[in-house]
């Protein structure tokens, strides 16, 4: 299953139409390698080949085992869509065919999982690799210690050995003929001391040798420290559009540690063998310096939309904790800054642009975590100065950052640090009307700015491919399923943001600009293509969640490719989609009867956030008697049953229970006026008026419809005067509910 895991990672950044050729989904849809990875990649699929027609009935046996653990995952399965496409792909599939496609699709990933373009999607050392690199450079530092005790050891015997040379040549016993045993004990002493001086050279040269690969591994492993902690900075950067995202630090903490103490195991060994040039000093020197002043990081980023005069919290922890000198608290700073100044930190201390409250807190050390952080609880924005906007730029669209800078004394370390890290971009606003338009300006930052880009440059346009990407992992992630938008969401999300309703083409490569994602309104709307998308994720997220992660809800459709799948499906047959006219609504479109005895394809108004919370979607759907099958073919009271809630018997003695129903008809709009009477009473007491748009509101107990015109206010009072039904106003469709006392 390691290969399907590492897989879901890729998946997320390629295009729509690469993920289909990859999953057909009609021959082997993404569901299934799913939900049979860990099967699929326990088999021996390289083991088929086409010529081999003897193999067909290894092949049927695979086969049969897939559609028997398909089937079984299909009848568990309550997602109605996944059930569909499973029991599908296991009608179809004949066996050779089958193993050779699975075969060829695992081949595919693994090319893809080893050969990812770098320029998309760099390859950034695992926790692994980066083990491997820190201790081939333990190693090799441990080796250099070894020599240098070995060549000490060597060197005092040689002394040894020296000083007995010369005594032995001081008393005269050295014979010129060098035929007596005194002569050659001596000459034995000579040689071993040319022996032990050969090896002292050698070993020198040797410890020479492996003090340069080790500045050199060193170098390359805090390189790669560097890339993996950018790597997390981008991919904190890029969970705020809902890309999966790992914040823990205590990896990257250790391999930052691991360094420090490298590097000072080097100075130590270069100091002792006497060999530390001043070359070699600078070198270790400003490895050391960059590894400090890179070790603070924004551990919990603010948030990135930040209303003035408001809380919040943030922190930043330094990797380096446990080797802070002790003695004097280290205090941390925050401070706001704007795009002008993100661009030379340097000289940022002068201009404030804004004043931050509780904008100080201490590092402190958490023996429990081993984690040493600044965390601010309560720092709030009093007031913010804004630079001179450019044409039609808005408030919104102006990023700042909080800055955050300290001094620091590292142990083992003569001079103090200046440390510093700025978050990731913030949109200021100063009323809660201007949330949502910073919101897109955030969502357009993360999602298509570079990765060492200069503060805080964006493309103005993208391709749509890249768009769509960010638009469906913002969906998933905000209305927290697992559910994906398919190919028909993506391709009207396209002609809804390109005003193209009927292309019919691929826009994978269409570039989509800043203006039309959110500053442009849509034609004949009031609102922009984000305000509307944002609206669909906020109701689902809230009153809809279920249904979507289910596959109940088709989403996002075109009128135009809704009747073309709809116009040959028998009466009653309805599906659920988000409505493009209005922010935040989902209706209900259906096969209805025409006079003439055709078909029509009929919307019911769309039911909004107000209206869902009044009377949930099971409840309205089960309440329209004249649809009956959810598209393509499924029974409703089979799909919706489980969402359905049963009336509640009256809780307050002498008082008749309320019940709400949802009818469609030709209505107009109306209140809902309920009145609460005590039993035995022949009048009303209490009349409460409750506004719903688009209802109609049957009172059973004096059997009249009061249209909105007649009852226009909201309150509570004692009724001095019966109020005479009025007549009904024709109107177009809409849905009306009625209350049975």
């Amino acid at each position: 299953m390691a290969q399907w895991i590492h897989m879901t990672q890729i998946l997320q950044h390629l295009p729509y139409e690469t993920v289909s050729s990859l999953y057909p989904p009609n021959t082997f849809p993404i569901e299934v390698r799913h939900y049979i990875s860990e099967w699929i990649e326990n088999q021996r699929w390289e083991d088929f080949s086409q010529e081999k027609v003897e193999q067909e009935s290894q092949a049927q046996i695979l086969l049969d085992q897939g559609i028997s653990m398909m089937q079984s995952v299909a009848q568990q399965n309550a997602n109605v869509v996944e059930k569909m496409k499973l029991m599908q792909m296991s009608r179809h599939m004949q066996p050779l065919k089958f193993a050779l496609m699975v075969r060829d699709l695992l081949r595919q990933e693994r090319a893809l999982i080893n050969g990812t373009s770098p320029a998309q999607y760099p390859a950034y050392p695992t926790n692994d690799m980066s083990k491997q690199d820190v201790d081939q450079l333990v190693l090799k530092v441990l080796e250099v210690q070894e020599i240098r005790k070995k060549m000490h050891q060597i060197q005092e015997e040689l002394n040894w050995e020296r000083q007995n040379f010369e005594s032995a040549h001081s008393q005269g016993s050295f014979q010129q003929n060098g035929l007596d045993s005194a002569n050659a004990e001596i000459k034995k002493l000579q040689t071993h001391i040319q022996q032990l001086e050969y090896n002292i050279q050698a070993m020198a040269t040797k410890r020479s040798q492996l003090l340069k690969e080790s500045m050199e591994l060193l170098g390359i492993c805090q390189n790669r420290f560097l890339n993996r902690l950018n790597e997390w900075r981008w991919e904190q950067r890029k969970a705020a559009i809902g890309f999966p995202f790992d914040d823990n630090l205590s990896p990257l903490q250790t391999w930052a540690e691991q360094l420090l103490g490298m590097n000072g195991n080097l100075r130590q060994e270069l100091m002792l063998t006497g060999e530390l040039t001043s070359e070699l000093q600078e070198g270790l020197s400003q490895l050391v310096q960059v590894l400090i002043e890179s070790s603070l990081i924004v551990d919990k980023q603010p948030p990135q939309v930040i209303k003035t005069q408001s809380k919040f919290s943030t922190t930043v922890r330094y990797l380096l904790g446990e080797k802070v000198a002790p003695g004097k608290p280290v205090l941390v700073k925050a401070q706001i800054i704007n795009e002008i100044q993100a661009r030379n930190l340097a000289n940022v201390h002068g201009d404030n642009v804004g004043e931050l409250i509780n904008n100080s807190a201490v590092l402190e050390h958490n023996a429990a975590t081993k984690s040493t952080c600044s965390n601010f609880r309560n720092m709030s924005i009093k007031k913010i100065k804004r630079a001179d906007r450019k044409g039609s730029e808005s408030v919104t669209e102006e990023k700042f950052a909080l800055l955050f800078s300290s001094e620091i004394n590292i142990t083992g370390c003569e001079t103090p640090y200046r440390i510093q890290v700025i978050s990731q971009p913030v949109v200021v606003i100063v009323h809660g009307s201007q949330d949502n338009n910073a919101v897109a300006t955030i969502i357009w930052d993360c999602a298509f700015s570079e990765r060492d880009r200069v503060p805080f440059v964006v493309p103005d346009r993208v391709p749509w491919r890249m768009m769509y990407n960010t638009l469906n992992s913002k969906f998933t992630s905000e209305v927290g399923t697992q559910h994906n938008l398919d190919q028909y969401n993506q391709h009207f999300l396209a002609q809804k943001v390109f005003d193209k309703p009927d292309f019919n083409e691929d826009f994978s490569n269409m570039m989509v600009s800043w203006a039309q994602f959110n500053k442009e309104v849509l034609p004949g709307r009031p609102f922009t293509f984000w305000q509307w998308f944002e609206g669909v994720m906020e109701l689902t997220k809230k009153h809809l969640k279920t249904y979507w992660s289910e596959g109940l809800i088709f989403g996002f459709i075109g009128k135009q490719h809704l009747h073309l799948i709809l116009k040959d499906r028998p009466n009653g047959t309805f599906l659920l989609r988000f409505s493009d006219s209005e922010i935040g609504g989902i209706t209900i479109a259906y096969v209805s009867a025409t006079e003439n005895g055709g078909q029509k394809i009929q919307n019911i108004q769309p039911f909004t956030k107000r209206d869902l919370e009044i009377r949930g979607l099971g409840d309205r759907i089960r309440d329209i008697d004249h649809i009956t099958y959810l598209y393509p073919e499924f029974p409703k009271h089979d799909v919706f049953r489980k969402f359905y809630t049963e009336p509640t018997s009256s809780t307050n003695e002498g008082y008749i229970p309320v019940s709400l129903q949802l009818k469609v008809g030709n209505m107009s709009c109306v209140c809902v006026c309920i009145f609460l009477c005590v039993q035995g009473c022949p009048t009303p007491n209490f009349q409460y008026t409750i506004f719903l748009q688009h209802v109609s509101v049957t009172c059973t107990v004096f059997g009249t419809v009061f249209p909105y015109h007649q009852l226009c206010y909201l309150r509570k009072s004692h009724l001095a005067q019966p109020i005479a039904p009025a007549p009904i106003v024709q109107g177009p469709e809409t849905s009306q509910s009625s209350f049975s006392m």
